[in-house]
C-alpha cells in the first residue's frame, strides 16, 4: 500500500536501462541509472536487508524517489520481489489517479455544479436557476459580481431534442458540453435545437438552428447585460426551454431564484471528487481522445457501465490522489511558467486567465495543462471570452501576486491604480476570489468587486485607485474590496468589449502594490 503523506513527487525515477541487445552483451555495465545509484552508495546488497525487502541473497535493492525497489538478482537480470511489485502497482495507480484528476477537472466541475443544481435548488432538466446577486453567486467559480446569471442543465438523453427560444435581448453566453466546450453562442434571437450525441437529427422548420451535442447533458449559461433591472427581468421571462416534442403545448420555463442557499460549485475534495467523476463518466459517451484515461481508471474501480464501489486499497489511493492532484492543479494554475500563452505584458504580474483555446486543442496536442489551469478556477470558455476583435466580447486578466512577486494575502493592504481611459467600451471590473473556493470572497461586508458601473471615487486625471485589504482606507471606502486575514485571494480584471488600446498594449494595467493606511 502507498504510505500516507509519502508521495510528493509522482513520476518514477528514470532508470535509464539500455536496449535488450545491449543488455545481453553487457548485462551489468549498461544500466546507467542503476550504476550511478551504486556508485553513490544508494544501492544495497539484499543480504543485509532481506528481512525488510524480501530479496534473496545476491539480490539488489535500489533507492529511488518512490522508495526502495528490490530484485532477485541485479536490476537488469532479476525479477522484482513481491513487495516491490505491490509498491510499483500502487505507485502506478497513484500516478494515474493524480493525472486523471487533472484531466477530469472540467468534467468534474460541471458534474458537481449539475449535482448542486438538481439537489440544492431542486431544478429539473431545462429549469433555469437565476443568480442575481453576491450571495447567490457564492458557490460559483469566479463569477462576475456585476451581472446576473441565468443557468440551466439539460439531460438531452432523457428529454429528447430540446428547443431554446432566445428573445431580442442584451445577453452574453452560450450552450456548452459537459467538458465545457462551446456548442453554440446564445446571443442572437431565434430558436435553437439541441439533440443528444449519436441520435438522429430532428426535423425542424426553416430558420431553426440545429446542433448535435457531444455530451448527453448540456449547460446553458447567459449573463444579462442590461443596467436596468426591469429590462433584465423581461429578457429572462422570455427565454423558453422545452422538448421539441412539446412545441406549441409546452409549459412556461420554470425560473428558480438561487437566493441565499448554500451550495458548492467548486470541485469537491477527497474521495467525492472521484465519485462525481465515476458518475458522470457513466452518463456520458467515451471520447476517442480519452480511452487511455478510462484504462488508467479501471484498476481504481472507475469503469463505464459498472457501479463505483472502491475497496480499501482503491479508496486510500484515490483519497490521497485527490489531495496531491489538487496540489498539482494549484501549481499548474497559479504559477506555471510552461503556459506561455498566459503572458500579458513583459514584467507584468497580470496574466491572461484563459490559457486554453475554447475547443481545448492546440495544433498538435490537446491543452491538458491549459484547460486544467483555467477550469480549476473558472467555468466555460467560449470564444467570446477570448476577444480577438476590438469592441466585441470580453477579456479576463488574473493576478495572484503583487508587484514584488509575493502571493496576495488577506492580511495585507494593497492598491491597484487603474489608468485613465481603460480600454473597455462596455465596462471594466475587478473582482476578488478566495483561493480555497475560487468563488467570490466571502466577507462580512458582502463586497467582492468594483467596476466602472459603480459610483467610485475618481482621481483628477480620470484614473481610479482600487483598494484591497482587511480595513478600509480612510475616506475611500467606495473604492475598497475587503479581504480576510488567514485566506489567500486572487483577482480578475475584466474588459467588456475591449478596445484597440488593449490589443496594441498602448494601455497596460498596473500591478497591484502593497500599501499602508
Amino acid at each position: 500500500m502507498i504510505r500516507n503523506k509519502f508521495i510528493a513527487a509522482i513520476l518514477l525515477f528514470s532508470l535509464g536501462v539500455g536496449c535488450s541487445s545491449d543488455r545481453q552483451e553487457k548485462p551489468n555495465a549498461d544500466t546507467a541509472a542503476a550504476e550511478r545509484t551504486k556508485s553513490s552508495g544508494n544501492a544495497t546488497d539484499s543480504t543485509a536487508e532481506s528481512s525488510e525487502t524480501g530479496a534473496p541473497q545476491g539480490g539488489e535493492t535500489l533507492d529511488t524517489r518512490i522508495g526502495k525497489l528490490s530484485f532477485t538478482h541485479d536490476f537488469v537480470n532479476g525479477y522484482p520481489t513481491k513487495e516491490t511489485v505491490e509498491k510499483l502497482f500502487d505507485t502506478m495507480d497513484f500516478q494515474r489517479a493524480t493525472q486523471a484528476y487533472l484531466w477530469a477537472i472540467p468534467l468534474v466541475s460541471f458534474a458537481q455544479w449539475q449535482h448542486e443544481h438538481e439537489n440544492v435548488f431542486n431544478a429539473e432538466s431545462g429549469d433555469i436557476v437565476f443568480y442575481p446577486d453576491y450571495v447567490s453567486k457564492l458557490g460559483l467559480l469566479t463569477a462576475n459580481a456585476t451581472t446576473p446569471y441565468a443557468l440551466s442543465f439539460i439531460r438531452l438523453n432523457e428529454t429528447g431534442p430540446i428547443v431554446v427560444e432566445m428573445p431580442e435581448a442584451e445577453v452574453r453566453g452560450a450552450m456548452h458540453s459537459m467538458w465545457q466546450t462551446a456548442i453554440a453562442p446564445m446571443t442572437e434571437p431565434g430558436k435553437y435545437v439541441f439533440y443528444a450525441p449519436g441520435t438522429e437529427a430532428p426535423q425542424v422548420p426553416d430558420g431553426y438552428k440545429t446542433f448535435e451535442s457531444p455530451t448527453n447533458s448540456v449547460f446553458f449559461g447567459i449573463r444579462l447585460m442590461s443596467k436596468d433591472e426591469d429590462v433584465r427581468k423581461d429578457a429572462l421571462s422570455k427565454i423558453e426551454i422545452y422538448p421539441l416534442a412539446e412545441e406549441g403545448s409546452a409549459a412556461d420555463t420554470k425560473v428558480i431564484e438561487a437566493g441565499d442557499k448554500h451550495w458548492e460549485g467548486w470541485q469537491p475534495r477527497g474521495i467525492t471528487y472521484f465519485e462525481r467523476l465515476a458518475d458522470i463518466l457513466n452518463r456520458e459517451p467515451v471520447e476517442e481522445r480519452d480511452r487511455f484515461f478510462h484504462a488508467m481508471l479501471k484498476p481504481l474501480g472507475i469503469e463505464k457501465g459498472k457501479p463505483f464501489n472502491p475497496d480499501a486499497r482503491q479508496k486510500e489511493i484515490l483519497t490521497e490522489a485527490a489531495l496531491v492532484g489538487e496540489a498539482m492543479a494549484k501549481a499548474n494554475d497559479f504559477e506555471n511558467p510552461r503556459l506561455e500563452q498566459s503572458i500579458y505584458h513583459d514584467g507584468s504580474h497580470w496574466e491572461i486567465a484563459t490559457v486554453s483555446p475554447p475547443n481545448q486543442r492546440w495544433e498538435n496536442y490537446d491543452a491538458l495543462d491549459g484547460r486544467a489551469a483555467w477550469f480549476y478556477e473558472a467555468v466555460t470558455n467560449d470564444p467570446a471570452m477570448q476577444s480577438k476583435t476590438p469592441g466585441k466580447d470580453q477579456i479576463y486578466l488574473a493576478a495572484y501576486k503583487d508587484t514584488d512577486g509575493d502571493w496576495l494575502d488577506g492580511a495585507n493592504q494593497y492598491k491597484l491604480h487603474v489608468l485613465p481611459n481603460a480600454p473597455a467600451a462596455e465596462f471594466w471590473s475587478t473582482t476578488v476570489y478566495d483561493v480555497a473556493t475560487r468563488a467570490l470572497i466571502d466577507n462580512e461586508q458582502r463586497i467582492a468587486d468594483k467596476s466602472s458601473r459603480m459610483d467610485l471615487i475618481e482621481n483628477d486625471d480620470g484614473s481610479f485607485d482600487i483598494y484591497f485589504g482587511p480595513t478600509p482606507p480612510p475616506g475611500k471606502e467606495k473604492n475598497w474590496i475587503p479581504t480576510v486575514p488567514g485566506r489567500a485571494w486572487f483577482t480578475y480584471f475584466r474588459f467588456y468589449s475591449p478596445t484597440e488600446a488593449y490589443f496594441d498594449r498602448s494601455w497596460v494595467l498596473s500591478d497591484i502594490e502593497k500599501a499602508n493606511w
